[in-house]
């Protein structure tokens, strides 16, 4: 199948509008056009920190086109894409064409068509306007990835332009730990969940993508800040959960991160000034504790740092990622050779860790 012909498939003669939002995120600009005038508005609000007049006025480096419509049936023989260790569930399944790939959301039936210079999205978009947001920053990630940034599985704040990266095995509550910090005026928002690393001549680079923090209701509850997101009634029903259920509940909501902490509060780039990974632990009864560490030392604590680029990422020379491609161990010890790691075990302790940051680590 050529990429004309995919291309020609999705849109499934759907008019798309003359309209454009255009969005700058130094490492790529996109523009978006759609056939329903008030997703682009959903999209122009998600993004509104980001810089769109600056970006109108330069030509895009990619074109994303967005089809809301009734899920498509296409009689393609598709392949599972292997999910990492610990996930469950079948969630994307993709076939390859020449110089693209088509990607199917399995539980929502949105389809997508990656390529160099094109991309689409069809299905019902504005109902999964969230799946659209992640394929905007695929773009974005895409372009990081190609000029030589490592992706890792991390949220990140920073103050004054220096960073603390949260990184965590399964459950750590990265997001949790990053919002907890953010209470205080001095911590911005720097990314939640995909954060990137380059090392420099000054010291490690830091990139956040531009994806607000989507996090599940046990932190909503916990965070006076954020509390009000819940409705008194789901508060009620959260609050009869046993802990246990609480904290492992599938159930995400986004933090608008302007509407609760303010204009200023969200800065995508930073140097890294500390790495902490969160190996503590619900069921632990021993104190809380934190110390350096050496990735020599702790090859292990790799497995909560490194992450998979995914099956939309595309390599610069036109080809795609493979389902069994390895993830490239020694790439991630060599940018973090230097770095202040920090291992933080026993049980969990958001207080703990929240004092720990704004003394040892603020100074």
């Amino acid at each position: 199948m050529s990429l004309d012909a995919a291309t020609r498939m999705l849109l499934n003669r759907q008019p798309l509008r003359e309209e454009k939002l255009c969005l700058h995120m130094r490492a790529v600009t996109v523009a978006i056009r759609s056939n329903r005038p008030q997703l682009l508005d959903q999209l122009r609000h998600y993004f509104r920190h980001l810089p769109t007049e600056r970006a109108c006025a330069s030509a895009p480096t990619m074109e994303l086109m967005i089809v809301d419509q009734p899920p498509l049936q296409l009689d393609i023989p598709w392949r599972e894409w292997k999910r990492e260790a610990g996930k469950q569930g079948h969630k994307d399944a993709y076939v390859d064409g020449e110089g693209f790939r088509l990607i199917r959301k399995v539980r929502t039936g949105m389809l997508f068509l990656q390529s160099a210079k094109r991309a689409i999205a069809a299905g019902p978009c504005q109902r999964y306007c969230n799946q659209i947001v992640n394929f905007i920053l695929n773009q974005q990630m895409n372009a990081l990835q190609q000029r030589g940034w490592l992706i890792c599985h991390a949220a990140a704040v920073e103050h004054d332009g220096r960073a603390i990266a949260l990184a965590g095995f399964s459950g750590g509550g990265k997001s949790t730990a990053m919002l907890h910090l953010m209470a205080d005026a001095r911590w911005n928002f720097v990314s939640n969940d995909r954060l990137f690393l380059r090392r420099q001549p000054d010291g490690i680079a830091v990139e956040g993508v531009a994806k607000l923090p989507r996090v599940n209701p046990g932190t909503l509850l916990h965070n006076p800040k954020l509390r009000p997101i819940l409705t008194d009634q789901r508060i009620g029903e959260l609050e009869a959960m046993p802990a246990d259920a609480l904290w492992q509940l599938e159930e995400k909501y986004d933090v608008d991160v302007i509407d609760r902490y303010g204009n200023g509060r969200i800065h995508h780039q930073a140097q890294l000034a500390h790495f902490i990974i969160l190996n503590w632990s619900h069921d632990s009864n021993d104190p809380t504790t934190i110390a350096r560490v050496r990735l020599a030392d702790r090859p292990q604590l790799l497995q909560a740092i490194m992450k998979s680029p995914g099956p939309f990422y595309q390599h610069r020379d036109g080809s795609f990622q493979r389902n069994d491609a390895p993830l490239p161990q020694a790439d991630y010890q060599r940018v973090l050779a230097t770095a202040d790691l920090r291992e933080v075990r026993g049980r969990v302790d958001f207080d703990d860790l929240y004092h720990y940051c704004n003394t040892e680590l603020s100074r």
